[in-house]
């Protein structure tokens, strides 16, 4: 699917690519709401009624992202929250071993993501994710989520790369699509985010259900 000799830069979601969507999901779905609930002495049905489409309004919005925003928002201290169910935090199946192979290969390896600083924080620490990339760019530091030109451009600026050999992996088709706009030439999502919920069916771009689909037969 990919002719690496033609790709000198990776660029990697974390979110649902690179770790299992299952935390975030179990979080914002039911454990935010399970706490937000008890904290607040309030029914728990009524909660997931209103705190989930407040959730979804912010959908591709830098807010989405923002932890901070969300613990304002919401009166909860939300890092701590996610602290109480943190083992849930880890890598998608082979995406570390995808992750060692691209350290042979010889890309530069950039970790782009909408994750705030404080999300990254906690992630990097359990997983040591860092240690495997170049770089990380993160949409907070620019004020502008990946959904929008404005990321692309604002990561070319500090990390110069050629988008024509330019490889982006991510599970967010949204996100997908802006890098298309901006001249990315190999783009790939992944068939599923959360290893508990079913795969997708159809997907816009081309898609894997392992890393291991990405990499030649004879791996160096």
């Amino acid at each position: 699917m990919i002719d690496w000799k033609r790709i000198n830069t990776v660029l990697l979601d974390m979110d649902g690519t690179l770790l299992d969507l299952h935390f975030d999901s179990h979080f914002w779905l039911e454990h935010l709401p399970r706490r937000y609930a008890e904290l607040h002495k309030l029914d728990q049905a009524q909660v997931r009624t209103e705190l989930i489409p407040q959730i979804m309004a912010e959908k591709g919005q830098l807010n989405w992202y923002s932890l901070d925003y969300w613990s304002e928002r919401f009166n909860v201290d939300i890092v701590a929250l996610k602290r109480e169910i943190q083992h849930l935090i880890g890598f998608r199946v082979d995406a570390l071993d995808f992750l060692q192979w691209l350290k042979t290969a010889h890309p530069r390896v950039i970790l782009a993501t909408n994750a705030d600083r404080k999300s990254l924080d906690l992630k990097l620490t359990l997983t040591g994710l860092d240690e495997y990339v170049d770089r990380i760019f993160s949409s907070a530091d620019v004020g502008i989520p990946k959904e929008q030109q404005g990321y692309w451009q604002a990561l070319m600026d500090i990390e110069p790369f050629d988008p024509a050999t330019t490889l982006l992996i991510d599970d967010n088709e949204e996100v997908l699509a802006s890098a298309r706009e901006f001249g990315i030439a190999q783009l790939i999502t992944i068939n599923q985010p959360d290893s508990q919920s079913p795969l997708r069916q159809m997907t816009e771009f081309p898609a894997v259900n392992r890393f291991a689909e990405l990499q030649p037969v004879n791996k160096p």
